[in-house]
């Protein structure tokens, strides 16, 4: 599912930094500008929420807006990443095209 997201974001133009899971993807940011984050909740080693609530403690990251894109469509998990600090929610199977709009929309200059 990464790699699809990457193709995506990449041949709509967008430079793309990969983590293959919460804390991969935490030890990358190392103050380097992140205009946004894409991440699923159910990943290996780190949750996404938790990964949420991490990125949020940075400095150079609290405003950092992040898509949450993933199999889960309860309404508990979207409030638990809401309020952990995602500003949107995507639910798989997607359209890239929906997601590259999410993007567009939330993508900070």
């Amino acid at each position: 599912m990464r790699e699809v997201v990457g193709i995506a974001l990449k041949s709509a133009g967008y430079l793309v930094l990969e983590g293959r899971d919460g804390k991969d993807a935490l030890a990358k940011m190392t103050g380097q500008k992140i205009h946004l984050i894409i991440s699923d909740v159910n990943m290996p080693n780190m949750d996404g929420i938790s990964f949420v609530k991490a990125v949020k403690q940075m400095p150079n990251y609290k405003f950092t807006p992040i898509i949450m894109l993933t199999t889960e469509s309860e309404e508990s998990k979207k409030r638990q990443g809401q309020e952990a600090g995602a500003r949107a929610w995507v639910v798989k199977p997607f359209k890239p095209d929906h997601l590259l709009v999410a993007v567009q929309k939330l993508c900070l200059p």
